[in-house]
């Protein structure tokens, strides 16, 4: 009873969402001032409050709770959210974003060689860079220029927009998931690369399954081609993806995971495909073109390298210099931030120093920056209801209980259904950040009750049992992105598909299902 009671918020978001199709942002917000309702006057009733803090004034636990979810939501997940955004917009308004396109679509006439760079290799650029639909609007709008159907472009956009998601916007949705189920709400290089690593292993059959899909959509007579350039540049994704997360964290795999497959996609065409032969002549850009185009991903990535664990003096000394430490009573936790050494920073440095390089003027920066402020208003408001939410939740004992529910109805059995609440969670909130923060902690949790408390060997990497299992939240949530009623509208509003919604939402189905199982069989056979 105390877990169908707990669980009541979350129904309520899904309600609000998808049965009366209210917006994401006031969803969230009226679902937190509901927790919190219940918190104050269901957890004491159910007896659900933790022990530490059963001597504590429940009214004072709930806003210290709020407090600390609303530091962590600004500090700095919705900070990395905007720069990342910001750095997207930069090359709207100077135009680069245009010489990209044009250099990614003047190099073959293979069509499933141009739809994979396209939705695989730019596509998980742009997840990894800005993230929150970019991934699926721009691919998509340049199929759709090309000449390939607007259903055909939504369905293999959405399609190549799940593995990277993981990591998307500069690796937020792991590093959320980490701080997430970390006691301390902050967590280390050591945990934030264990989990990052166990996401990639979890989804590891998909790397090469998706490439597959994609190419077969586009051309099912070329079986033999489809197989061997998927698994050729499915391979160098997961390896290089897989690297990344062991030895840099959850920053840079999706970048330098994508920055990869374009490199090999580029390798098959040179040696495998005839040379592009282009009816009309086409613009050649010199390299100092092309370099101000990429600019602003080459300083964020050079920046983000030069200031992560890939170089240990800096990043030692980023992370023990202007460090902002705030204790936060009654709920007996210390919020952390560190001003020079998050990733934030970096983004700004290197968005600004490409948008002057591609010519853009102070104050046309300043412009693009007020710009998507106001534009990520709605964004800041979910994100924020939505971890003030997750933290009510888990410091007034509501998590637990669902955790013990979870666990008696499912017992040893839940591993197999892990991803599956992770994918519940961004088919609802559109985001597999929120969905980690949503469901991050019910994750560790059931991993304790379960006694997954230990250390365990992985695919031939040894880690602990519960970041394991925590980690499949976010391989759920990859493939709930697939499905998402937001990632959905993205998609039909770049192919100019109005009403489609459904359409779209039927056929990209079954991919997300079987996408799902894998994850769910990755995760239960290696437990």
């Amino acid at each position: 009873m105390n877990a169908i009671i707990s669980i009541l918020p979350i129904v309520l978001l899904f309600v609000l969402m998808l049965g009366f199709k209210v917006q994401s942002w006031l969803s969230a917000l009226i679902t937190f001032v509901a927790t919190a309702a219940l918190a104050l006057w269901g957890a004491p009733a159910m007896g659900i409050i933790p022990g530490q803090l059963a001597g504590e004034s429940v009214a004072s636990v709930v806003w210290w709770a709020t407090a600390e979810g609303i530091l962590k939501a600004v500090f700095p997940i919705l900070l990395i959210i905007l720069m990342a955004i910001y750095s997207y917009n930069i090359l709207v308004a100077s135009k680069a974003i245009e010489v990209i396109k044009d250099r990614f679509t003047s190099f073959t006439d293979d069509k499933g060689v141009l739809v994979l760079m396209m939705v695989w290799g730019f596509g998980g650029l742009l997840e990894g860079m800005a993230g929150f639909g970019t991934a699926v609007a721009i691919p998509a709008a340049i199929l759709i220029g090309l000449g390939f159907k607007p259903m055909f472009s939504a369905l293999v956009a959405l399609l190549g927009n799940t593995v990277a998601t993981g990591f998307g916007a500069v690796g937020v949705p792991v590093t959320t998931l980490c701080n997430e189920i970390n006691p301390g709400g902050v967590a280390s290089a050591q945990t934030v690369c264990e989990v990052s690593t166990f996401a990639v292993l979890q989804l590891a059959p998909l790397f090469l399954l998706i490439p597959f899909v994609i190419l077969t959509l586009t051309d099912r007579k070329a079986w033999l081609r489809n197989i061997i350039l998927s698994v050729w540049v499915g391979g160098v994704s997961l390896g290089v993806q897989l690297l990344c997360a062991t030895f840099l964290g959850a920053e840079t795999p999706a970048i330098v995971g994508s920055i990869a497959a374009i490199a090999a996609i580029i390798i098959y065409a040179r040696v495998f495909v005839p040379k592009k032969k282009d009816s009309a002549p086409r613009r050649s850009y010199t390299w100092g073109e092309t370099f101000r185009a990429w600019s602003v991903y080459i300083f964020i990535l050079v920046l983000i390298l030069a200031t992560g664990a890939l170089c240990p003096p800096v990043n030692g000394f980023l992370k023990s210099n202007l460090l902002t430490q705030l204790p936060l009573p009654v709920i007996g936790s210390t919020f952390k931030f560190g001003w020079i050494s998050n990733a934030a920073l970096w983004l700004f440095v290197g968005s600004v120093a490409g948008g002057l390089t591609q010519g853009l003027g102070w104050r046309q920066l300043v412009n693009v920056l007020a710009s998507t402020i106001v534009n990520l208003r709605f964004t800041a408001i979910t994100i924020i209801s939505l971890i003030a939410l997750a933290s009510v939740m888990n410091y007034s004992g509501m998590i637990g209980a669902i955790a013990a529910g979870l666990v008696a109805v499912s017992g040893s059995f839940y591993p197999l259904f892990a991803p599956l609440i992770g994918a519940i969670g961004t088919f609802v909130t559109g985001s597999d950040t929120s969905s980690n923060i949503l469901f991050g902690k019910l994750q560790a949790n059931v991993a304790h009750q379960l006694g997954m408390t230990g250390q365990g060997s992985y695919l031939g990497f040894s880690g602990s049992q519960s970041d394991w299992l925590a980690a499949a939240n976010t391989t759920g949530a990859t493939g709930g992105k697939m499905i998402s009623p937001q990632s959905i509208a993205i998609a039909t509003a770049a192919c100019d598909m109005k009403g489609a919604d459904d359409t779209i939402l039927r056929r990209a189905i079954p991919y997300a299902l079987v996408y799902i199982l894998l994850g769910g069989l990755m995760v239960y056979f290696s437990v």
